[in-house]
């Protein structure tokens, strides 16, 4: 079992659910025997910098404590390193979490799967020099993304709803250029997201069937849809009941190029930058706790 944890807390992360749950997991891993070394961010950028610190610590694996933007921080540092990597959910998405299986509202059962000590490798998608934990979107999603980011309010997994309902009023689609390996896909589009795991935005499963350990990059285009269309197929992500619609298209491949004029890429829900994009997979690139 591993003996010393280095636990990196984003206070901010869920508005202040960070620093809420840390007590909790502190005390849970303690009380089953591990050394704790507790690390407080006091921005998201120290993230990857204490990161780095606690590999060349000593120290047997990292929890981290926040959201996917804290993740994907920490993941810059984490990948290739095989450093044990443990995630306590306590974001707006947590959709890495949610890939690799960890509880999302029970922090001292999450850390109760670094206290068991079992791991698997994960895939990362890599793009414009990051590592990606989850998706990259482009589209009517990172539109709506950026929005949500922008909002005090609704908290949590509502805010998107709210975002999506603002967007729709003014959307049309775009035009995209999708390379998959060596397949050109010229066509209008809603949106094209490109993922390791399935699901963003709090719990959407936009590639769904989306494997973390397979190796390859899943693509979703949905193509030219009325906004009614488009605003029924929302809530139908979060099921997966979405997959077999006649205007979504899915592919697989190990590498995508996404283009399309004036749209601004998110990954792991925050800005990445502006299209084209090109993403690779960098397989078995993170080690988890899971």
């Amino acid at each position: 079992m591993t003996r010393r944890i280095a636990l990196v807390v984003n206070p901010t992360s869920g508005k202040g659910l960070g620093a809420r749950v840390a007590p909790i997991v502190r005390g849970r891993l303690e009380a089953a025997g591990l050394t704790v070394d507790e690390y407080t961010t006091t921005c998201a950028e120290d993230v990857g910098r204490i990161a780095a610190d606690v590999i060349a610590s000593g120290a047997d694996a990292v929890a981290l404590i926040g959201g996917d933007g804290t993740v994907h921080l920490g993941a810059q540092v984490l990948a290739k390193s095989g450093m044990p990597f443990g995630v306590i959910p306590a974001g707006t998405g947590n959709d890495f979490a949610r890939g690799v299986g960890v509880p999302l509202k029970d922090p001292a059962k999450a850390a109760d799967l670094i206290v068991a000590g079992h791991t698997r490798t994960v895939d990362l998608a890599v793009a414009k020099d990051e590592y990606i934990t989850t998706v990259v979107a482009g589209g009517f999603d990172s539109l709506v993304n950026k929005r949500a980011n922008a909002m005090s309010w609704p908290k949590g997994n509502s805010r998107y709803t709210v975002a999506t309902l603002a967007e729709l009023r003014t959307f049309q689609p775009l035009e995209y250029v999708v390379t998959v390996d060596d397949e050109v896909i010229e066509t209008q589009a809603m949106l094209v997201a490109v993922g390791t795991g399935p699901t963003y935005g709090g719990g959407l499963q936009i590639c769904a069937g989306a494997e973390i350990d397979d190796g390859l990059l899943d693509v979703t285009i949905i193509q030219p849809v009325s906004r009614f269309t488009l605003l029924q197929m929302f809530p139908k992500l979060s099921k997966g009941t979405h997959v077999g619609h006649p205007m979504l298209r899915t592919l697989r491949g190990t590498s995508v190029r996404i283009d399309s004029p004036g749209i601004t890429a998110y990954a792991d829900g925050e800005p990445l930058g502006a299209l084209p994009v090109d993403i690779t997979i960098a397989p078995g690139a993170l080690t988890v706790f899971a």
